[in-house]
């Protein structure tokens, strides 16, 4: 009976296996048929990664799967099943602490994900059961439950409103939780279900409700409820976002809502919203990886040469077989082959300590703590909103100071998004100013048809749609009696422009009252209260860039009032109507205003009949319904009367245009991409000195596309022109361009959407493939790219594109709205603006801040600290792991190539762990090399680190000779001071363990030290780690070596360093080779710093020479030491400072 029913009612309307049907209060349609309840998940909330029992071979898995926790478990698994020199503990211990320590962090993440899903699954709710309230934990809802929710609760899963205490069955909700938005949003509950306000009363519903499987888009839902009477014949209602309450929502201002349960668990739109994001990798993991290939490659010459050479030395018999070492019968019978194998892989043991896998470690330590120096920073919390930056990832930190490009939306991220109603336009008379009556304020543009004013009947036919055509709602805090409390009208919209609208039609008399019933109210200019029912509402959406509303006068005649971009607006309308707002709207928008225009027309009843049938048959559709709807509106908006346009103001930023000019000045590229009208989105750029006066602008826009007849012949025109100018202007050359940018003349491009669209979009012909590496070539000349009239993803194209250049630039994209999402996605780094917009920009960025101006700390400051910090990092671990195995290797020539260790198996697993660790990890949190204030008003330095200056090889050779130059001055400084028989007064003489703990001693001061070198910003934290680590050593020293330790077969290190010590020229040699080791590096600081304080004195001196006017806008005193302190990686840019 209900099949026959339902089909009945949406014939044609198959069922599909995308949708899904759910039984209000899981009551069967009817008593005479059998109900079998269909299976849905729970509402169990499952944020975390693992189980008591899954834990450990879960998380193994997952760390095994990193190359370096690979490598060093197939060295361990070898030392436990091969001869090797050295004890499996050395490998084994080092890579069990660094699993131990990764586990436990991912552990106690996991435990804190678990004790928040237990939070909400163990909340209290209530459930309507056999007409009574029932409390049950939410995770025992079941889909089909009624949940019964009070006013500031949460609510459990995705509910479908079914009524609230409100007599109109509206409540308000707020989303903070899941898209950031504080205001309230108005949520509808259908029409027939709107009485049943009590527990006894919605028990008697018998509706099922058919709609899409669960999907995480938190603004769409499709769905249409079929409610029975007593005689079984179904009514059916559309639903929609409108109707949907979100789990995670709280709501607001309502006592208490019905509602019943869609979508449960892990699959509500919330839950599947956890989906982390795609897996982005910075420049320094790359860089990583090819050096870790580069010291695998030396790791293995070194073992292949000393099998060699073992074999070649023992080519001589009495090297192979000594009369005090004699072989057995199996060694002897042993294949040659399978023993150099087996020799390959001891020596790959014994040198296996130059693969750092503790870095690993380290660095994820540094950047997880490292991260939270931008939330603590102060400059960037904004009082305003009570907030301060956010970090969604900390694996991008060191990204920030490699960025190349910045793609940044322009409404909301460079202006305030704080619309103020300027202006509008009616009939092509301006009207400006508050009035009682529009009298006298009447201006005109461009060629005029009509009288000196607007007709009064057009001037309120415009104000009315202003009133009527929008979704604002009226924010109920005291019951509003009437017109009498107007003025107290709280207005409540998704969009700012929305509320600047009505707020401008109020400015001249016509005031919005709210709806109340399905009928909008408004107040004319003579106190008049005037309803119009609200009959069909066509939402604005990014593709048609307009909306429109349907509504009933008080006389019964229909109306269509549609607001909307002019480019989405003027194909619509009558052309007599255009010319005269056509030029209103392009004054205003070279004034930086943001225009929208007005039109209407009536409709005949019986087309309204029509047009309502098709609407009903879309609106009830489950599949393809926006395709559907998105028809039947263009079919609608057509054949319009123009009444004007309005112009409202988007003020920039705080500090926007000193943030763009600081990111121009470190040599960055700044594209903004921009939905917005050319002359707006122009007028802004010029406003925030994107664009200078002197910048040379070059347009591929529709208008300079539109002169010829074949758009495609004037397209590849103006491209070949552009090119040959660019190219005349900035000829190949050595030099950086970003050096050019100052010298030469600046050029600007500007392309609209639709010109995009012809350059990106034509892969069907050969002709247009070519404009594309063309149009690249040209934006890459020009220092400054205006994108307007862009589409979510045109944005998304433009930054794949750049990404995609030769040299693979680091791209940045920072936006405000959801339509600003597609290109934070695509890029290295995504930013996200807490705005007026919602929060979904910020809920799908890296990182977010509040302000535009923030970006300015964030990447000069922050990012170039990060980046020099954790290239150090990198470039100090392959360093001293070098320095630690090259003395081992050079050791094997002189022990005949058996495998023998130098240091003692103790220091072996300890060196990574915890004799050279906690001092670069402070340094890498804490350094400053150049105090952030400084790197932030000198915004040049960015340069010098631009390009992955600090890991590219040349660096990574200097560290590389550096570590072989001190391994070798350690062991052969050792060697030479052997040569004496006896080091001690009693003819003692000392033995290969000493040998090796002085090679060792050397190596870790000397290692240690050189951090101190380079270190600029000392706290107590460097002096406590530095120095604690140094007498931490000698501290173990004693006392491995001062106890006999049972569980050891050999006490080898027995007195070794205390005897060691007691030797005055041991002291003198350790000092001794300290030194030498250092000097070179201390050499080419001090000689660093002589002829940069010598050339920064002959620049001053010539500055106060010729230009003393230059030291006052500089704030420069000639007795004040302007030395900055220079790493040795940074890269020399000759930019007319140094």
């Amino acid at each position: 009976m209900f099949r026959r029913s339902f089909n009945r009612f949406c014939a044609g309307e198959e069922k599909r296996v995308g949708t899904r049907t759910v039984f209000v209060g899981n009551h069967p349609i009817s008593v005479t048929e059998d109900y079998i309840a269909q299976r849905f998940c729970d509402n169990r909330i499952v944020s975390s990664k693992y189980t008591l029992w899954n834990f450990l071979p879960k998380n193994l898995f997952e760390q095994f799967r990193r190359i370096a926790n690979f490598y060093f478990l197939i060295i361990f698994l070898v030392q436990v099943t091969v001869d090797t020199p050295t004890s499996p503990v050395t490998s084994g211990l080092p890579l069990f602490f660094v699993i131990t320590v990764t586990a436990i962090k991912q552990g106690y993440e996991d435990w804190l994900r678990h004790r928040a899903d237990n939070e909400v699954n163990k909340r209290n709710v209530y459930i309507i059961e056999n007409a009574k309230r029932v409390r049950k934990e939410s995770e025992k809802i079941k889909v089909g439950d009624v949940v019964e929710v009070q006013a500031d609760e949460t609510f459990p899963c995705d509910l479908i409103l079914l009524s609230s205490c409100t007599s109109d069955g509206t409540c308000y909700v707020t989303t903070a939780s899941l898209d950031g938005e504080s205001n309230c949003k108005t949520h509808y509950a259908v029409r027939d279900t709107i009485a049943l306000c009590t527990a006894e009363s919605i028990d008697t519903l018998r509706a099922a409700i058919e709609c899409e499987q669960p999907q995480p888009d938190l603004y769409k839902f499709v769905g249409r409820i079929s409610i029975y009477s007593n005689t079984l014949e179904a009514v059916a209602r559309s639903l929609g976002p409108e109707n949907l309450l979100l789990k995670g929502a709280t709501l607001k201002n309502t006592k208490k809502i019905y509602g019943v349960a869609v979508y449960t668990g892990m699959e509500t739109k919330m839950a599947l919203n956890y989906q982390g994001k795609s897996q982005k990798r910075s420049a320094v993991e790359k860089s990583i990886n090819l050096f870790l290939i580069v010291y695998l490659s030396i790791l293995l010459t070194k073992a292949a040469t000393c099998t060699i050479l073992k074999y070649v030395w023992q080519n001589i018999p009495y090297n192979d077989e000594p009369w005090y070492n004699q072989k057995t019968q199996k060694e002897r019978d042993t294949l040659k082959v399978l023993k150099m194998f087996t020799d390959f892989l001891s020596f790959m043991v014994l040198f296996n300590f130059i693969i750092p896998v503790s870095m690993y470690v380290t660095v994820e330590m540094q950047k997880f703590l490292g991260s939270f120096f931008i939330s603590w920073d102060k400059d960037f919390y904004d009082e305003e909103i009570n907030e301060g930056a956010l970090v969604n990832t900390s694996d991008l930190n060191e990204e920030l100071g490699q960025v190349d490009y910045v793609f940044t939306d322009k409404t909301g991220t460079l202006t305030e998004n704080s619309m103020e109603f300027i202006e509008c336009c009616i009939d092509g008379h301006k009207y400006k100013g508050v009035t009682q009556e529009t009298d006298g304020l009447s201006q005109t543009d461009g060629p005029l048809t009509y009288f000196d004013k607007a007709d009064k009947n057009r001037e309120e036919l415009f104000l009315r749609a202003l009133c009527l055509c929008h979704t604002v709602e009226i924010k109920v805090n005291d019951a509003v009696d009437g017109a009498t409390e107007s003025a107290e009208l709280t207005y409540v919209a998704s969009s700012p422009d929305e509320i600047a609208l009505v707020k401008g039609a109020k400015k001249y008399g016509f005031t919005f009252l709210g709806t109340q019933n399905g009928h909008m109210r408004i107040e004319n200019q003579r106190q008049e209260i005037e309803e119009y029912e609200l009959l069909h509402t066509l939402n604005f959406d990014s593709v048609r860039r307009r909306m429109s509303v349907i509504v009933q006068n008080q006389e019964g005649g229909i109306l269509l009032f549609c607001k909307g971009a002019d480019s989405a607006i003027f194909p619509r309308v009558h052309n007599h109507d255009i010319e005269s707002t056509k030029a209103h709207v392009e004054r205003t928008s070279m004034d930086g205003y943001r225009t929208l225009c007005v039109a209407f027309k009536e409709i005949p009843p019986d087309d309204y009949k029509r047009i309502d049938r098709q609407l009903v048959e879309a609106k009830m559709a489950l599949h393809e319904r926006e395709e559907k709807l998105e028809m039947i509106f263009d079919d609608i908006e057509t054949n319009m009367n123009l009444l004007g346009a309005t112009a409202v103001e988007d003020k920039l930023q705080d500090q926007a245009a000193e943030t763009i000019e600081a990111l121009h000045a470190a040599g960055l590229k700044v594209w903004v991409l921009t939905g917005d009208k050319m002359e707006t989105a122009k007028s802004t750029c010029y406003a925030c000195r994107l664009f200078q006066t002197s910048t040379e602008l070059l347009e591929l826009t529709t208008k300079t596309i539109d002169e010829s007849e074949r758009k495609e012949d004037r397209l590849h025109e103006l491209l070949i022109e552009y090119r040959k100018k660019l190219l005349h202007e900035f000829p190949k050359s050595t030099r950086s361009l970003k050096k050019a940018w100052t010298e030469q003349q600046e050029y600007g491009l500007i392309i609209d959407g639709s010109t995009l669209s012809l350059i990106l979009n034509s892969n069907h012909d050969s002709s247009l493939n070519n404009y594309k590496s063309i149009f690249v070539q040209i934006c890459m000349k020009c220092t400054a790219v205006l994108c307007c009239r862009m589409a979510p993803l045109q944005k998304a194209q433009i930054v794949r594109m750049v990404k995609n250049l030769k040299g693979s630039p680091i791209t940045l994209s920072i936006g405000d709205g959801a339509n600003d999402v597609s290109m934070i996605l695509e890029s290295h780094v995504g930013i996200g603006i807490k705005g007026k917009e919602g929060r979904q920009a910020s809920r799908n960025s890296d990182y977010s801040v509040p302000k535009f101006k923030h970006l300015k700390k964030l990447l000069l400051g922050h990012g170039h600290l990060y980046y020099v910090r954790i290239a150090h990092l990198v470039q100090y671990f392959f360093y001293k792991n070098l320095c630690f195995i090259l003395p081992q290797f050079l050791y094997q020539f002189f022990c005949g190539f058996s495998q023998q260790p130098l240091y003692d198996a103790a220091y072996l697993t300890m060196y990574n762990i915890c004799f050279t660790s906690l001092p670069i990890l402070a340094y890498s949190l804490l350094e400053q090399h150049i105090n952030i204030d400084t790197l932030t008003s000198d915004p040049r330095l960015y340069m010098k680190i631009s390009g992955n200056a600090m890991l590219q090889w040349g660096p990574f050779l200097y560290w590389t000779f550096l570590a072989a130059f001190e391994g070798t001055v350690f062991f052969f400084g050792t060697y030479f001071l052997f040569q004496n028989a006896s080091l001690e007064e009693n003819a003692k003489v000392y033995g290969n363990w000493t040998f090796g703990t002085i090679v060792f001693t050397i190596l870790v001061f000397t290692v240690t030290l050189k951090l101190a070198l380079d270190t600029r910003f000392w706290t107590w934290i460097n002096h406590f780690v530095i120095w604690g680590s140094l007498a931490f050593y000698v501290f173990f020293s004693f006392f491995w070596g001062g106890i006999i330790w049972p569980f050891l077969k050999q006490q080898r290190m027995y007195f070794v360093f205390a005897q060691m010590l007691s030797s005055i020229s041991t002291w003198l040699a350790i000092v001794l080779l300290i030194f030498v080791s250092l000097f070179p590096e201390i050499l080419l600081i001090v000689l660093k710093n002589v002829r940069r304080r010598s050339a920064r004195e002959h620049l001053l001196s010539s500055c106060f020479l010729k230009l003393p006017a230059i030291t006052v806008s500089l704030g420069v005193n000639k007795n004040q030491n302007l030395e900055l302190p220079m790493l040795l990686s940074y890269k020399h840019i000759d930019s007319g400072y140094s």
